[in-house]
């Protein structure tokens, strides 16, 4: 016997947190088409080729390469040329997005506004709270040749949607500019070949906190003076509170070289854009310490935290880039786009309380207490579906005190009971398990009835 278990780095969910799962899925897909998003789906492998447009990296070292059988015995007798496997599993959905918009360019309305919800795989170490197998929940909006700045702000307009229909809390859109950073970087003499290192270094702050981080800005890698080091710290430390004092913090940063006014423009037209969107102010704020590590961010960043809980991390991050697809086509396709890694943070409000086990998807169950009824049951489940109610029907009749376990483990809340005496009273008996509660309804009321009970329940919820 092979003993059964789930690959480490896999989550892997109970059908009743399968639907608290799936309904935050449900939840963000339709706020995301809410603003005029189209879904996309691309293929769970893709060529090597393209998704390794960087030898030798730390991608390639997470990346899960795909064989068939067929190819792995050709191999083995000599007939496959050594290197690569020609496909590899996904890592994330922006590489195959690229691939996507380049390779569709001609067919695509522009700018193109899409959404990508699926799963993606790494080879990270397996360990507590990290996945091997994932989901992303993406949108980006791609230009061809520009793209206004004015998508950026509507980007944090989303977030805070998502965030406020998923109700986990109350959270924050941390805002930062590459703009504003590298044009400062400029002012304190660090040059174009140093910025993008200091730029990450700047970005671990809060896993390694300040002092690591001044010691690494001053050492012999980087050779920053301890003036320089000590004024990006403190310019890293900027946070505002409150929209008006977002402005105040950005006029209180001085004057600075054209790169870090183009930066602060944009920001401060970002900030005036959210409020236009009604954004509350108590869910965005500067934090000039927010870089994003990532090279190919060039304008605006964000990152989202739960106000609670921070120590759970960014939830959702993304920002602005000026060539998505700069390895598959010679045309410019500037981009703003953002991700949430849904296994992760649903993991994380799952291990903090903040997300309960799921009542079924399935409203009512109709029992049978002996086989003579099984053609009444099954008319009335029909019934029962034809109203819009979700109806499990049982087919083999057993003890009534069982079929209500059975209910309530599963997670239905109302049992639907007809037998002999209900039928002649022209009644149905129906038990609530959510409120313990047994009551009476006339047949022909039924429908309606569990209606109007589920829509109360939800709305108290």
């Amino acid at each position: 016997m092979i003993k059964p278990r789930t690959p480490p780095g896999i989550m892997e969910l109970l059908p009743r947190d399968q639907i608290a799962f799936q309904r935050m899925l449900d939840t963000i897909r339709r706020t995301f088409e809410g603003f005029g998003f189209l879904p996309i789906e691309t293929p769970v492998f893709e060529l090597s080729e393209t998704l390794l447009t960087k030898s030798g990296g730390e991608t390639e070292r997470q990346v899960y390469f795909v064989q068939s059988t067929g190819a792995l015995a050709k191999s083995s007798e000599g007939g496959q040329s050594e290197g690569l496997p020609e496909l590899a599993l996904r890592f994330d959905l922006t590489v195959p997005l690229a691939r996507y918009v380049a390779e569709h360019e001609h067919d695509l309305a522009f700018p193109f506004r899409r959404y990508q919800m699926q799963r993606v795989y790494r080879g990270e170490r397996a360990q507590r709270g990290r996945f091997r197998e994932f989901y992303q929940c993406d949108i980006d909006v791609i230009g061809k040749d520009t793209l206004s700045p004015r998508y950026d702000a509507e980007v944090p307009a989303v977030i805070s949607a998502v965030f406020a229909a998923l109700d986990i809390g109350e959270f924050t859109i941390q805002l930062n500019h590459r703009k504003l950073l590298r044009g400062y970087f400029e002012g304190q003499g660090i040059d174009d070949a140093r910025q993008m290192t200091v730029l990450r270094e700047i970005d671990k702050l809060d896993k390694r906190g300040e002092d690591a981080v001044r010691a690494t800005l001053t050492g012999e890698d980087f050779g920053l003076s301890d003036e320089v080091a000590e004024r990006l710290l403190a310019f890293s430390r900027v946070r505002s509170s409150g929209h008006d004092d977002a402005l105040a913090k950005l006029d209180a940063l001085g004057a600075g070289t054209a790169l870090f006014e183009e930066g602060r423009d944009e920001l401060r037209a970002l900030l005036a854009q959210l409020r236009a969107l009604g954004v509350p102010e108590s869910r965005y704020a500067l934090n000039l310490s927010i870089a994003r590590g990532l090279d190919y961010y060039t304008g605006m960043v964000y990152e989202t935290i739960l106000d609670a809980h921070p120590q759970i991390g960014s939830i959702c991050s993304g920002g602005r880039y000026d060539n998505l697809a700069s390895h598959y086509t010679k045309s410019k396709l500037p981009g703003v786009g953002i991700s949430i890694g849904l296994t992760r943070l649903f993991w994380q409000l799952r291990d903090a309380g903040l997300i309960a086990t799921a009542d079924s998807s399935v409203d009512v169950l109709v029992t049978l207490l002996d086989d003579a009824a099984l053609p009444d049951a099954l008319a009335l489940s029909q019934r029962l579906r034809g109203a819009g109610l979700n109806v499990e029907t049982q087919l083999e009749p057993r003890k009534l005190a069982k079929q209500m376990q059975y209910a309530d483990r599963a997670g239905i809340r109302f049992v639907v009971i007809r037998g002999e005496d209900e039928i002649a009273k022209g009644v149905v008996a129906v038990k609530d398990l959510r409120r313990g509660e047994q009551f009476e309804v006339a047949d022909d009321d039924l429908p309606r009835t569990l209606l109007v009970e589920r829509e109360q329940w939800q709305a108290m919820r």
